[in-house]
């Protein structure tokens, strides 16, 4: 009895220590792409925009009128930098257009840069092998250049108790094997799950790979075509939960983000701590937490890329449009707009 007792032990702590083993490599390889990335990217836009401040003395910047789409994610950042690398250098003109058969997004977006209708896209991914291969076969060359840093940020209804999320925990939730809050540490309150279609792409396929790691989303969940609509939705939902960039969502009045890690006692917030309640929103709004995210503390950092074809005609205005916003003017609009900035 007592050989099989000490056996029973033994065979309990190697369980335990393979069980924490692969939640370590799990999250730590999240963590060493995220820096790895970000090495990738002084590598890539080393040397292009060195010395040079401003949008007005960036150089070779090709004069005319060009299209270009992408990410839903850049919204915010369209909207306040766009403007005004427009009004500083009034020879080009940027057109944001839309697919006409699907939602827009990343992929949608790439997807008409390889049939020559954009000049370049913004996408929130990374290109992955499958357009590199499409690129390939029709002979062209695709080329990214990170330009930031996002997040896929967790959000849940203010009243909500809890400290934060485990990645297994929130895979779980998502996945359906976790259907109340109280199996959390949360009060007894069922789950709903929100989240944008899996058409849209962008942060639903990057949530799809860093979390669900390829696993279904769970039958009930809840699809919602905007931000706009989800965001009322989980205000109105004390049981809510539902993800979106950091940028988009960090400031609103009407959520709360939750903080997320590998274990309890590890967890990292995706805004600056102390988190500014909802009452005292929107006199003061939450800011994004810059270090942790340029640094992949937080485990749900990814890029911006602007994406463009090499060696084709409309190639200069696209690398031309990274180094303006590389540029530490365009850098300090970035972070204007909640993202962060790569230096």
């Amino acid at each position: 009895m007592g050989n099989l007792g000490e056996k029973s032990q033994k065979l309990t702590s190697i369980t335990v220590g393979l069980t924490v083993f692969i939640a370590l490599a799990w999250t730590i390889g999240l963590i060493s792409r995220g820096i790895w990335q970000l090495s990738q990217s002084n590598i890539q836009t080393e040397g292009s925009i060195q010395n040079i401040p401003d949008f007005a003395r960036v150089p070779n910047v090709k004069a005319g009128v060009f299209n270009y789409g992408g990410s839903t994610a850049w919204a915010s950042l369209r909207l306040a930098v766009d403007s005004v690398i427009q009004s500083e250098r009034p020879e080009i003109q940027l057109r944001y257009t839309q697919p006409q058969n699907e939602p827009p997004g990343s992929s949608p977006g790439i997807k008409m840069l390889l049939r020559e209708e954009l000049a370049f896209v913004q996408s929130s991914q990374a290109l992955s092998p499958q357009e590199y291969q499409l690129a390939n076969q029709k002979g062209l060359k695709l080329r990214q250049i990170p330009v930031a840093v996002d997040s896929i940020a967790v959000a849940v209804h203010p009243r909500l108790d809890i400290p934060g999320l485990t990645l297994n925990q929130l895979q779980a939730i998502y996945t359906g094997k976790i259907a109340n809050w109280q199996e959390v540490g949360g009060m007894d309150l069922p789950i709903t799950v929100y989240s944008l279609p899996p058409s849209t792409g962008d942060l639903v396929d990057i949530f799809k790979t860093k979390i669900l790691q390829h696993r279904q989303f769970k039958p009930k969940v809840k699809f919602l075509p905007t931000t706009t609509l989800a965001l009322r939705q989980l205000a109105n939902n004390p049981g809510g939960i539902y993800y979106d960039s950091t940028a988009a969502i960090i400031s609103q009045c009407s959520i709360k983000l939750l903080p997320l890690g590998l274990t309890r006692n590890d967890l990292v917030a995706p805004y600056q701590q102390p988190l500014i309640p909802a009452s005292e929103c929107p006199r003061r709004r939450n800011r994004p937490n810059f270090q942790a995210l340029r640094t992949a503390q937080y485990p749900l950092t990814h890029y911006l890329y602007v994406i463009f074809l090499q060696n084709q005609a409309d190639s200069q205005i696209g690398q031309a449009y990274a180094n303006l916003l590389l540029t530490p003017q365009g850098q300090k609009l970035i972070t204007k707009t909640n993202f962060v900035p790569l230096d």
